[in-house]
């Protein structure tokens, strides 16, 4: 087959690349640039310089070596202005809201999987590939999104709203092997990034702090940290859109009480709750509404009981999932900590990824989180 393999300069796409070539492919490599420091300005108009942040053009010359020893071509697509209408307006707005986006999984969507797979068509080839760690399953009309086999770097979490037509046409050649089995391979074939590290966080956000960044393009609004149990002021945060269900570092509380974690964001009235220890009951939601829902299988007509996870890397949970028109009813087996609006909900039965959505609305016992903490009854 004819395949487009998405080189971002790492050393998973690289090894991608090789492995589909070695199985006899045609492959043609190309790279994604997604992201103008110069262009793109802050809440005052000034260019945000984040050249020495996000080295994209480093990037590149590594994904150029690795295309040239391997002796394929590499192609370059300039993605900036979808990226900022798609994907970090979105993350934007969403974050204005008091909500906490995943841009990873919205570029995924709307880049890798829609604009990407348009400029392989466009090119003359029907196939994509990357590498993540995920399966696709063929042997149907119908795909199926599976689960890499290394659990621990699975990201099918990532893939959940990857349009059926893109998983149609989609390779992921390391779904069946381990990342210490990507290291190996890329030290062994002396690819000059196979002791790169592995990128972690946002690439428009780099090495930067997550929340000084966000002070940009979003004014910073300050307010009071309250004790959700004593309702004691007990500290001052920056403005609650910057902070995160469930986080615990970075609140500047003192005393012996804590540790303490964020339980709630009262967008409206400004205020951030927060409650000592990793158990405390505040931290819990027996319930959610997932909207924005992705269906990788028929969407369900019946109460389904399936696993879903809340964000990256947390083990699954046991849920009973009923549809709702275009959202999702989700019921927890049991209360599970720190489901977060915002961020996304994906459902497995076993290891095959059904489907995801936003978590729209946190639910315990009936009522919506915030209500509850409120004192609305």
């Amino acid at each position: 087959m004819k395949i487009l393999v998405g080189l971002s300069g790492g050393v998973d796409s690289a090894v991608a690349a090789y492995l589909l070539k070695e199985q006899g492919h045609e492959v043609v490599c190309a790279f994604m640039r997604n992201w103008d420091a110069f262009a793109n300005q802050d809440i005052l108009g000034n260019p945000t310089n984040q050249a020495d942040i996000c080295p994209q053009e480093e990037d590149y010359n590594d994904a150029k070596k690795v295309a040239d020893q391997l002796g394929l071509q590499l192609l370059r697509v300039d993605f900036v202005k979808e990226y900022w209408d798609d994907v970090f307006s979105v993350f934007l707005e969403e974050t204005r809201r008091g909500r906490t986006p995943n841009p990873d999984i919205l570029c995924n969507r709307h880049i890798k999987f829609d604009a990407f797979f348009d400029f392989a068509r466009k090119q003359g080839i029907d196939w994509v590939a990357t590498g993540h760690y995920a399966r696709v399953d063929h042997s149907e009309p119908r795909a199926k999104m599976l689960k890499g086999l290394d659990h621990s770097k699975d990201q099918s979490y990532f893939l959940v709203q990857m349009p059926q037509k893109a998983l149609n046409q989609t390779l992921f050649p390391l779904g069946e092997i381990t990342k210490a089995e990507v290291r190996r391979i890329a030290k062994e074939q002396n690819f000059p990034i196979a002791t790169k590290k592995d990128s972690t966080g946002i690439c428009f956000i780099g090495e930067r702090h997550f929340r000084e960044f966000l002070h940009n393009y979003i004014p910073k609004q300050p307010g009071d940290i309250i004790d959700i149990d004593t309702r004691k002021v007990v500290g001052q945060h920056h403005g609650v859109m910057f902070y995160t269900i469930g986080q615990r570092k970075g609140l500047g509380i003192g005393g012996s009480e804590g540790p303490w974690f964020v339980v709630a964001k009262d967008n409206e009235c400004n205020r951030l709750y927060v409650a000592a220890k990793d158990d405390n009951p505040w931290l819990f939601s027996d319930a959610c509404v997932v909207d924005r829902v992705n269906w990788l299988i028929e969407p369900i007509s019946e109460p389904l009981k399936c696993s879903a996870k809340f964000r990256y890397r947390q083990k699954d949970h046991a849920v009973t999932i009923t549809r709702n028109n275009d959202t999702i009813f989700v019921e927890f087996d049991q209360p599970i900590a720190s489901v977060t609006e915002g961020q996304e909900a994906v459902f497995y039965v076993d290891d095959q990824c059904i489907g995801g959505g936003r978590i729209d609305q946190v639910t315990y016992q009936g009522q919506r989180s915030i209500d509850v903490i409120r004192g609305v009854r």
